[in-house]
């Protein structure tokens, strides 16, 4: 499940080298506040998960200008996916380990965020020309 959960991330990186840069930070935004609303039909955590759902937004807000807050908000959704696991809420009901490979998934496309949400497909070219 570790495996997959970190191919999973890798894949949503590589899939973001396809959207034109002048639309990926917002398209990301997009993304990271809809993945904060994840949990909210199932209602596990009463109304805290409308108040993670408001701080969320707010931060995927502030992501449609920057890179950092979009990692911001993905660490925030790997916390509270950590939570879930831990009280058995999980984001796939029929899932039981959904949430903790939510956990592991998400630090993946965080760390690719902090570093700008480059296209990691022109990066690995130009390493391979390199050499």
């Amino acid at each position: 499940m570790i495996i997959i959960a970190l191919l999973i991330g890798a894949a949503y990186v590589v899939v973001n080298s396809f959207v034109p840069e002048a639309h990926r930070r917002r398209f990301n935004a997009v993304f990271v506040a809809g993945a904060g609303a994840a949990y909210l039909s199932g209602g596990g955590l009463g109304i805290w998960e409308f108040a993670f759902t408001a701080a969320a937004t707010y931060v995927a807000y502030r992501g449609l200008e920057s890179w950092t807050f979009i990692g911001i908000g993905w660490l925030m959704h790997t916390a509270w996916d950590v939570v879930h696991h831990l009280r058995g809420e999980p984001i796939v009901p029929f899932a039981e380990h959904s949430s903790l490979g939510c956990a592991i998934c998400d630090p993946v496309i965080a760390i690719w965020c902090f570093t700008g949400g480059r296209p990691v497909l022109g990066m690995l070219r130009n390493r391979l020309a390199r050499s």
